[in-house]
């Protein structure tokens, strides 16, 4: 079983790769036009102001950015207007990349249920197996989004390329051997608190995606033609790349405070204290600190939209932080990453 997940997971980024690349070439042949723009502002109500006065959604001109409906940006899927052969084929490689992208994360599922079964545990026990995990649950969580809303197709681009990084990196520099689970993590709090943690982590992964595409788009919007806003010139709007950052963070949030908690608890049972500042638990508060602090900076009218996603995209900063820079660079109780 150890040996099939690891075929599967080899599998898995070769498939995330092909998917990868017919994004890109929709991309490079999808007709712009296509794409979603901030419409052209319709007579403003009485309430416009406020939004004026808060900077708006996107920063942009357009004071009523944030109430524009996604409906305009399902059009990017529709055949272009005079037969654009070019924007076919590239309308043709998107679904098909959604598809192998479908066929990438079934391979990846496959690769970390082996990984569980060859183990006799639940597939958490090393940084390797929680990167697949986690990695994971981001691109379920993308073809969740992707069915709910489809005309997002674009930003699979830049999902699929970052399931490849981790995928690769996890299987060249993380890999190691199937062993037992240690003895300090024998505990039903070890399902509870990673599994929320995992959960919540990718989603944040995710989250991440959108808030990138968003600081470029908007950009674009705002007339920068200057490398790396040209690459969102094939981006649905800045309004609605904003909002889903915001709702995927808004959801992820809650389930990761629940699993700081969780873990807490857990260090109560197994080592006779609830927090001792360890590398981990150190930088698993500075990442709650910086979300919390992005919810609020979203919710608060004053700050512009701009400056609230950095904030996002510090918090998952921090996350690689604790996952990666922890493990490598600081000893504690939760070296369990199997690394040296």
């Amino acid at each position: 079983m150890s040996a099939l997940s690891d075929q599967l997971v080899t599998f898995a980024i070769l498939a995330y790769l092909i998917a990868m690349i017919s994004h890109a070439v929709e991309y490079a042949l999808g007709n712009a036009r296509a794409v979603a723009r901030p419409a052209a502002p319709a007579r403003e109500l009485v309430g416009a102001g406020v939004g004026a006065r808060a900077g708006g959604p996107v920063d942009a001109p357009v004071a009523s950015a944030d109430a524009l409906p996604d409906a305009p940006i399902a059009k990017a899927d529709a055949a272009p207007a005079g037969g654009d052969r070019s924007a076919d084929r590239g309308l043709l490689a998107g679904r098909a990349a959604v598809w192998i992208t479908a066929l990438a994360a079934a391979l990846h599922l496959a690769a970390t249920v082996t990984r569980g079964i060859a183990a006799d545990r639940m597939p958490w026990g090393n940084m390797y197996e929680f990167v697949l995990t986690v990695s994971f649950v981001g691109a379920a969580a993308w073809l969740a989004v992707l069915w709910k809303r489809p005309s997002l197709r674009r930003l699979g681009l830049f999902l699929t390329l970052v399931m490849v990084l981790l995928l690769a990196f996890a299987e060249m520099k993380l890999y190691v051997e199937v062993v037992p689970l240690t003895p300090a993590l024998q505990s039903y709090w070890f399902i509870v608190h990673v599994s929320t943690i995992s959960f919540s982590s990718g989603i944040f992964l995710l989250g991440v995606v959108p808030a990138v595409a968003f600081l470029m788009r908007n950009g674009y919007e705002r007339g920068r033609r200057s490398f790396p806003y040209t690459l969102a010139k094939r981006l649905p709007a800045a309004a609605g790349l904003e909002r889903l950052t915001f709702t995927l963070h808004a959801f992820a949030f809650p389930i990761f405070t629940f699993a700081v908690i969780a873990g807490a608890i857990w260090a109560e049972a197994a080592w006779g204290r609830p927090w001792g500042w360890d590398p981990k638990e150190t930088w698993a508060f500075i990442s709650w600190v910086v979300y919390a602090g992005y919810l609020h900076a979203r919710a608060t009218p004053s700050v512009r939209r701009n400056v609230a996603t950095w904030i996002a995209i510090l918090g998952f900063l921090t996350m690689l932080m604790n996952l990666f820079g922890v493990n490598f660079f600081f000893t504690g109780l939760h070296s369990y990453a199997g690394v040296s």
